[in-house]
């Protein structure tokens, strides 16, 4: 038989499947995963039902329906102060990863290097390289998961084609700052690369902290395209509804991309996320707000238990530093406190591909807070028996 293609082929299962069947097979409590565990604002639910019935059902424009491309425009404009062409300038995904599947074909050819940002989301790597292209790390490191400008000059070269760069950034919920963004904008010009904006936690920013857009910054309009998520945004995250935008220049041939991968989206998500994207400010607040309570709540109970907590200004995860109890690596980590304590984090080592930190796991707080204090007392529980 022939070889399949060699960047799919083998590829091993991800952690967070590895992880969500162990937590099956034990009844853990699974705070591995990133997502909710209750359904979005019931106005967006019923809208959605509402347009199954009124119809139509069949095809909508490829690009998405007019109400949400404009919507997400006026989104953008709102909140960042970004003007976008809703016809040209705004593209409907069938979710943020195959937004991102569709930027990277669109941009990356055989041999070209794209710059990542190290913790990093499972599908980058892949879907560089089943692009041809070459990835090069810039290496986060916690505690404090600086950005250093040695990391950078190293991971930049005259073959940089384009920059991937996730904020607020999953696992590590780290926001960037300004100055950050700022020096790796000065990189993105001087070697006249595109940058991918994975934004999909825009709205999830805690402690009084600012998102700031990558297309925001000085230059940096004409060589960005930003993607964001209904489904972080509405906590919807099955309805896999996503979106990106950017320069009419680049927009074009990602959408070319989008044609021949899913075409299109559902009619009704796309009608009810338009609805919910004009809501006002005061669930955008609520939301984040909720959201930083649970990993406050999440948070002090951990370091009741003698665990050191990292800071988590944004997105849905908490890192915790294992070794005070004494459990060997973070992947048997977790593994052992799936078995025996019957709550399941995904270790941090899992997210990157050069020299991983090994005695830190990520928990996952966007739980009810029953949920969270449940796995807390399993916890505790356990930590006393040992």
């Amino acid at each position: 038989m022939r070889s399949t293609s060699p960047v799919f082929t083998g590829l091993p299962t991800t952690i967070f499947e590895v992880m969500s069947r162990l937590a099956i097979e034990h009844g853990s409590i699974n705070l591995g995963q990133g997502f909710p565990d209750v359904d979005g604002p019931e106005d967006v639910r019923a809208a959605a039902a509402k347009a199954i019935m009124d119809g139509p059902n069949q095809y909508p424009p490829m690009l998405g329906i007019p109400a949400l491309r404009e919507a997400v425009a006026a989104t953008e404009k709102r909140f960042f102060g970004l003007e976008r062409d809703p016809a040209g300038e705004v593209i409907v995904t069938s979710g943020a990863t195959e937004a991102l599947s569709d930027c990277i074909m669109a941009l990356v050819e055989p041999g070209d290097e794209v710059v990542l940002f190290e913790p990093l989301y499972d599908c980058y790597v892949p879907l560089v390289e089943r692009a041809g292209g070459i990835a090069r790390f810039v290496r986060l490191a916690p505690p404090d998961w600086a950005v250093t400008d040695a990391a950078l000059e190293a991971a930049f070269s005259d073959r940089t084609k384009l920059v991937l760069i996730n904020n607020p950034l999953n696992p590590a919920s780290k926001v960037f700052g300004a100055e950050e963004l700022s020096r790796i904008a000065a990189l993105v010009e001087r070697f006249d690369a595109y940058v991918i904006a994975d934004e999909v936690y825009e709205h999830l920013v805690f402690d009084g902290l600012k998102h700031i857009p990558f297309s925001s910054l000085p230059g940096m309009e004409a060589r960005t395209l930003r993607v964001g998520s209904a489904g972080k945004t509405f906590s919807l995250t099955g309805w896999k509804v996503g979106y990106i935008t950017g320069p009419k220049a680049l927009i074009e041939p990602v959408a070319k991309a989008h044609q021949f991968t899913t075409f299109t989206t559902p009619p009704h998500l796309q009608k009810a996320v338009a609805e919910g994207l004009a809501k006002g400010d005061e669930y955008y607040r609520d939301l984040a707000g909720d959201l930083e309570r649970k990993r406050d709540r999440l948070r002090a109970g951990l370091e009741g238990l003698g665990l050191q907590c990292l800071d988590a200004s944004g997105s849905y995860f908490l890192t915790a530093d294992i070794r005070p109890l004494g459990l060997g690596d973070d992947v048997e980590a977790c593994q052992r406190m799936t078995r025996e304590a019957k709550v399941t984090a995904i270790p941090v080592s899992a997210f990157y591909r050069t020299d991983p930190p090994r005695h830190f796991v990520r928990f996952c707080f966007c739980k009810r807070d029953a949920v969270l204090d449940e796995a807390v007392a399993r916890l505790r529980a356990w930590i006393a028996g040992r």
